[in-house]
């Protein structure tokens, strides 16, 4: 496909293939099938709505909401007329999203919600339109107040050039204020494209978007990628439904994070624990026999213990699932090795979004678990320091406004310094580590704390692991429990505070004792403290991605760190 812009690329598509069904829309129970053709046409519909707010090509309009078909439908019409779209995640609080909604100069604010209208309601000069409901964008197009002419919406699409801007999506960061990354069409239509050449995607498939579509991740390889195939997306009712939206819309392909994998993951163990012990003989033993099996090892009970457990696990993502995609956080090796023992396919992705998402992807025929996979047409090189540095048509245009920040980040020679840490294995990339996260203890070792918080996370009874130790003679942890794994295992009462029972401070002891033995001695977690509540976005120790924000954690514990480190 030679398309100039996204606009573009959804007329085309709907051109090629319009009695396709493109998406599956949440009602009440159902999924309802919505054309290529019909999906075109409400587009169309919704550019009038958005066109009749006063927003016009190079205006930015931001969307302040839940997952939902209308989020997309929003989108891709700012698409079809030229208007830069910013995406900013529902869960940030008020002056979060002020600050972003004020910081690239929105026009527009499309709320998903009354109460996400009131983060930003009182900013002077920005008008708010709910995305649906009563006096709504979604109603203004349904009643077609402000329709837009065919031809003269062709014509709209047509004078879109690839290089102009389609998004800011501004980086959630660890530390500092959040930068808002330009995206052009170019960029997003080559992660598309490359995608779509590189990879066993068909217009057969069918996607469940279910991340958040204010991400880089799913915005592009969820929404974007699936319309340049000619693909299906579905979009799943909310978190709390999603195992039954899985099962009635049996998706091929699934984009998610670790933390989605581990929650299967621990569905299952937590079941398993409770089968009677033959049933869990088995389910090791098939687990086992089909992790060898994919390595190319003797198996020869695989197939009919697969028969027998693999199949049922299968079931419960739908029965139809080519492969997931992970991306956004580490795959921790104990997670890859349980989805392959079950007869899935998981392939770990990397990208940033200053690099569009997509920069590299295990592909399935040679799914090297361990690595983020080959390049996705972008040129990669490890400098002397180990940093990753990344080049190529899908990088940013720079971050808005800031034009310091954007040199310190591009090079003179193109190259965007990525902050992480990294080796090739053959033509796949590791990675090893965030080039600012490494710890200097007081005898001048390095030692790099990600790997070892993996180890330490594919632990049953760890759900969270942050290492510390700069300027201390030794590594220490903060170590969060899998608190209702560990209350069964030891059969503890509801509501048991661990960190002060002898029983389950003696089960992570003897956890951390296991992994420290797999360690350098310099690596050795010599002293950790156990946490009686999970890191949120609200106590701001996440990002709206779910990754650790390892210096406000440090800085709201640093009382007990200090301690360990005495």
């Amino acid at each position: 496909m030679k398309a100039k812009s996204l606009g573009d690329v959804l007329r085309q598509t709907a051109n090629r293939v319009p009695d396709k069904v493109a998406m599956l829309l949440p009602q009440n129970s159902q999924f309802v099938e919505l054309t290529y053709r019909d999906l075109l046409e409400k587009v169309r519909a919704y550019a009038g709505a958005i066109a009749a707010l006063g927003v016009t090509r190079g205006d930015r309009l931001a969307i302040l909401s839940d997952n939902c078909p209308e989020w997309a439908f929003v989108d891709w019409a700012c698409q079809t007329l030229g208007v830069v779209v910013v995406p900013i995640y529902p869960t940030l609080p008020a002056d979060q999203a002020s600050y972003i909604v004020r910081d690239c100069g929105a026009k527009v604010v499309a709320a998903g919600s009354q109460e996400q209208m009131l983060k930003v309601e009182c900013l002077e000069g920005v008008a708010s339109h709910l995305i649906r409901g009563e006096s709504s964008i979604d109603q203004m197009a349904t009643e077609g107040k402000s329709p837009i002419s065919v031809e003269a919406w062709n014509q709209g699409i047509d004078a879109i050039e690839s290089e102009d801007l389609a998004t800011f999506i501004y980086t959630s960061g660890t530390t500092g204020l959040p930068k808002g990354a330009m995206l052009s069409h170019r960029a997003i239509m080559y992660v598309c494209e490359r995608a779509s050449i590189q990879f066993p995607l068909y217009e057969t498939d069918t996607f469940l978007a279910f991340l958040p579509m204010s991400h880089v991740f799913e915005r592009v390889a969820g929404q974007c990628l699936p319309i340049y195939l000619g693909a299906t997306i579905a979009y799943a009712k909310s978190l709390v439904s999603l195992a039954n939206d899985i099962l009635k819309v049996r998706p091929t392909v699934l984009l998610c994070v670790p933390r989605f994998l581990e929650a299967f993951r621990d569905k299952v163990e937590d079941t398993i624990a409770k089968a009677p012990p033959l049933r869990q003989k088995l389910f090791r033993l098939a687990m086992a026999q089909g992790l060898a099996k994919q390595a190319g090892k003797f198996a020869p009970l695989a197939g009919i213990l697969d028969k027998i457990v693999g199949t049922k696990l299968r079931e419960r993502m739908g029965g139809r699932m080519r492969f997931f995609i992970s991306g956004g956080a580490a795959l921790p090796k104990h997670l890859a090795e349980f989805y392959i023992g079950a007869g899935f396919t998981v392939l770990q992705g990397y990208g940033l979004t200053e690099t569009t998402a997509g920069t590299c992807v295990n592909h399935p025929d040679r799914n090297k678990y361990w690595t983020v996979g080959e390049s996705l047409g972008m040129d990669i090189k490890i400098a002397e320091d180990g940093e990753i540095l990344i080049k190529g048509p899908a990088l940013m245009s720079g971050y808005y406004n800031l034009p310091e920040e954007t040199a310190q980040a591009i090079d003179a020679d193109g190259w965007f310094h990525s902050g992480d840490i990294g080796e090739f294995e053959g033509t796949n990339l590791k990675i090893t580590d965030r080039k600012k996260d490494l710890i200097v203890l007081a005898n001048g070792k390095n030692v790099a704390p990600q790997p070892i918080e993996s180890k330490l996370t594919a632990s049953p009874y760890i759900s969270e692991a942050v290492v510390f130790g700069d300027n201390m003679d030794h590594c220490v942890a903060l170590i969060i429990p899998t608190f209702d794994v560990v209350r069964n295992v030891l059969k503890l009462p509801e509501g048991t505070v661990l960190s002060q029972s002898p029983e389950a401070k003696a089960l992570i002891k003897k956890e951390i004792d296991r992994i420290n033995k797999t360690l350098a001695g310099f690596e050795m977690v010599k002293r950790h403290t156990i946490l009686d509540a999970p890191f949120t976005l609200e106590g701001g120790e996440l990002t709206p991605t779910q990754k650790v924000k390892r210096k406000v954690v440090r800085e709201k514990y640093a009382a007990k760190i200090a301690e360990m480190g005495g």
